[in-house]
Parts: C-alpha cells; structure tokens; sequence
C-alpha cells in the first residue's frame, strides 16, 4: 500500500520543481522586455512598452508579447509556495521582513528592466505582491486570534473584509505587479493566496476556484494552475540553504536583463 503511494508522489512536482518551473516563467517575464528585444533587433520605447512596436515588426511583437503571457502562469505557483511557505515557518514576520528585503532589492533592477530607468512608479516589482499577500494572511490570522467569539462573526467578518480590501487597494494603487497596462500580478496573487489558504481542506474546490479565478484573468494563470494540481507535497530538496538560492534567483535574472536593456 504504502510502495504505490511514494511512487506516486515520486512522479509528482515537489516544491523544488514548481519553484524551478516559476523560475522559467519569470525569466520569460524579464527576456520579454529585455532579451527578446535584443535578439530581434527591435527597439522598445520604455514609456510605451510594446506598443512602440512598429506594425512592419508584427512577428517580432508576437513573439514578444506571447513570450510576456507565458510568464503569467508563475502567478498561482508562486502565490501557492508562498501559503505553503506561511503554513510551514516558524516566524511569519520574520518571513515578511524576508520578502520585503528582495523586493526592496529588486526595485531598481526591475525598473531598469522594464522601463529603462532606475526608479518608475508605473509598475512595482512582484515581489510586493507576495509581501502585501503575506501581510494580509498574517493579519487575517491575528483577527482570528484577537478578536474572539466575545466580539461577534458580523465584526469579525467586516475586520476581514477591510484587511482584504486594503490589500487589494495597496496593489492596485501602487501597480505592484502591472504587465503591459493588463495584469495586476500583485493583486492577483493575492486572490490565489486567499484561495490556497482557506481552501485548503477542500482539494477539488480549491482547483477549481483557482482555475476560475485564473482564467477570469486572461486565462493563462489557470494553465499556472494546473502545474499546481500535479504537486505531490514533498519539498523535493534536503539541504536547508537551497532556498537562499531562489531568493537570490530573480535579482540575479533581473540584472542580466538590465545588462540587455543599456546595451
């Protein structure tokens, strides 16, 4: 009994292998605006992004643009290492003041890479994102514990509801996350983080509402989903300091496309 079930989870994706298949679909995110371009021979104005592409340059632009679209599928695995990653640690703030110390580190990088300059509000780092998530599980959790049955559902559920909101709107008015005026990376990891979260208990019901919620967003995050539905639990990686080695992972890709970007 016991045999068919590790082999099972052997075929599976641990974690280590969703966070290198989110790795490859990052680094298609940052080759979208800078390697591709290179390669092609295309030249992107910062301010308008794709749209300075001339119609004589179509194919190139679709190469592009599908080369962007494909990266939105790191959306709901990274959105889920994160919850695995809260369900596991042993400090939750410690784990935010982790993440906000890469996204402060890749801030500049990412603006040289998306927009040719050192600092451009038009679109946060999507690291925010997993930060602004984090912070709302967080505190979500502290209203479950803070505020007990003495203090009633109806308030509980509006202290929820305004943490969730304000989450929402953090994204949203900061674009944590926006690709190509379209995708609100930020604020779409946290609905996938809230889904991941709360129904956990409920496999087939999480899955499905993620892919939902997925494909309401231009589809392709629900094909994100479904490498989610193959993982089998396991971590898939025995020493402790390989998770450093991802943390470090999209500064480095970050600053390789800037090299691509002043070129």
């Amino acid at each position: 009994m016991n045999q068919p079930n590790r082999s099972r989870a052997s075929r599976g994706l641990t974690s280590f292998r969703l966070k290198v298949i989110g790795a490859v679909f990052m680094a298609l995110s940052i080759a979208s605006t800078t390697l591709m371009p290179a390669i092609l021979g295309v030249s992107l104005d910062p301010g308008a992004g794709m749209a300075s592409i001339s119609s004589a340059d179509m194919v190139s632009l679709t190469e592009i643009v599908l080369c962007e679209i494909i990266s939105w599928c790191a959306v709901p695995i990274y959105a889920w290492l994160l919850v695995d990653g809260y369900r596991h640690t042993r400090g939750a703030w410690a784990y935010v003041g982790r993440l906000a110390a890469l996204a402060v580190v890749c801030e500049v990088p990412y603006d040289l890479a998306t927009s040719g300059k050192a600092f451009d509000m038009s679109s946060q780092n999507p690291v925010w994102g997993l930060v602004i998530a984090l912070i709302v599980l967080v505190l979500l959790d502290w209203t479950a514990t803070r505020f007990g049955r003495a203090t009633g559902a109806a308030a509980r559920l509006l202290i929820c509801l305004a943490i969730v909101l304000a989450g929402i709107m953090w994204n949203l008015l900061m674009n944590v996350g926006l690709r190509q005026h379209v995708m609100y990376a930020g604020a779409l990891t946290l609905g996938f983080a809230l889904i991941f979260r709360y129904l956990a208990a409920r496999e087939n019901t999480m899955m499905i509402t993620a892919g939902l919620l997925g494909a309401m967003m231009l589809i392709v995050p629900a094909v994100g989903v479904m490498f989610l539905h193959w993982r089998n639990g396991e971590a898939g990686y025995a020493r402790p300091w390989t998770k450093w080695v991802f943390y470090a992972l999209y500064p480095i890709m970050l600053l390789v496309g800037c090299v691509f970007t002043v070129l």
